[in-house]
């Protein structure tokens, strides 16, 4: 059996769409629809330049689509993924958790567990369950300040 362009861009097809199956945000998969697609252009006998052209015309659609389109659809409802530390949580009430394996308190934002500071006195620990309203971030630090029963 020879080996001929068609071959390359279908292994790298099958390597990226495999890749795919670690990461979960459907890039890799874009990519390897958009190589799968180019090794049909190498089987039409389309030049090796105008393969990389079709590459990069595959991709620059493909990629878009997945993440834009494709990837909400398969997110959980109601979270709202690449918001988190624009500023959306600002005033958000959370209960403060104590991470398992190292005994941290945070909250979690998103389903992602931030260490906590309070504004107010500097505090990084706190009992679990202690309700918090979200100020800000420093750096991967929720700012937060403890909440009174009046508050709640």
């Amino acid at each position: 059996m020879e080996w001929s362009l068609t071959h390359f861009w279908l292994i790298l097809a099958l390597v990226l769409s495999l890749a795919e199956l670690t990461s979960g945000v459907l890039l890799l998969l874009a990519l390897g629809v958009a190589s799968a697609l180019t090794a049909l252009l190498a089987f039409l006998g389309v030049p090796f330049e105008w393969q990389l052209v079709g590459m990069g015309l595959f991709s620059g659609l493909l990629v878009p689509i997945a993440i834009r389109w494709i990837r909400p659809r398969f997110s959980p409802k109601g979270v709202a993924y690449g918001t988190t530390g624009t500023g959306v949580e600002q005033g958000r009430h959370y209960q403060t958790e104590i991470r398992d394996f190292d005994g941290a308190c945070g909250i979690k934002i998103n389903g992602d567990f931030f260490l906590l500071r309070v504004r107010s006195t500097g505090q990084t620990d706190l009992p679990a369950g202690t309700e918090v309203a979200f100020q800000q971030f420093d750096g991967t630090t929720a700012v937060v300040e403890i909440l009174t029963q009046t508050e709640q």
